[in-house]
């Protein structure tokens, strides 16, 4: 490179001015090589930069697509249960609400996800849990309901029959029918107490087998007929 400088050309003499220009030349070509190759990096790191935009951008769409597909399918399957678990335990489910009750985050979650919450749910929900053992106390109260069938069996039986003949009112009227009303009511409370011991069975989780059910009957039947033919109304 010469040592020429702009300030010295009006002394210099013509070789010396031309090495200086033909370095400077020489200088300015390197500049602008660099210049290219700089401008050429950075619109190939924005391409880039682009692409990678672009790749993250179509992921996170198909991935908010995916969250989208698992909400609503966590969504049905909550519904499902839920549906199935008002079913099962009838209105005592509304304490909560007519409706699926809305989601909640659990306070320690873990590793797991909703797919294995709704798992441990589905599990809840299909158990039953098994029915204790009918007792010598269950049994007597059973049996109570029988007597209570009977005793009202026999009342209704004896006040239906006493409106049947009633003095003074012609035959062929519906007081006609009262005598076979009378005798549906007395076989019919004793059915009645059943349908109550099996609701109160129900309840408290016991199983109400074929003895306790003749046994119910039995007892309301034998009350209602002694009943009858204590007070002479059998005839």
């Amino acid at each position: 490179m010469s040592d020429v400088q702009p300030a010295d050309f009006d002394t210099a003499d013509y070789r010396s001015v031309l090495r200086r220009l033909t370095t400077l030349e020489e200088e300015a070509a390197v500049m602008r090589a660099e210049a290219v190759r700089w401008h050429d990096g950075r619109v190939q790191a924005a391409d880039e930069a682009v692409r990678k935009a672009d790749e993250a951008l179509k992921a996170a769409r198909l991935d908010a697509a995916e969250a989208q597909r698992t909400l609503e399918s966590v969504d049905a399957r909550a519904a499902g249960l839920w549906a199935e678990y008002v079913h099962k335990v009838g209105p005592v489910a509304e304490r909560y609400g007519r409706t699926k009750p809305p989601a909640v985050i659990p306070r320690q979650r873990g590793e797991k996800d909703a797919i294995d919450y709704l798992e441990e749910v589905a599990t809840k929900v299909k158990y039953t849990a098994p029915a204790r053992p009918l007792t010598v106390g269950v049994k007597a109260m059973f049996a109570i309901f029988g007597l209570v069938g009977g005793i009202v069996g026999a009342v209704l039986f004896r006040v239906l029959r006493n409106n049947a003949h009633v003095p003074g009112v012609p035959a062929g009227t519906w007081r006609d029918a009262l005598p076979v009303v009378a005798l549906v009511v007395l076989l019919a409370c004793p059915v009645l107490a059943v349908v109550g011991a099996k609701k109160v069975a129900d309840r408290r989780g016991v199983g109400l087998d074929l003895s306790t059910v003749v046994t119910v009957l039995v007892t309301g039947l034998a009350t209602a007929g002694l009943i009858v033919a204590a007070a002479g109304l059998g005839s």
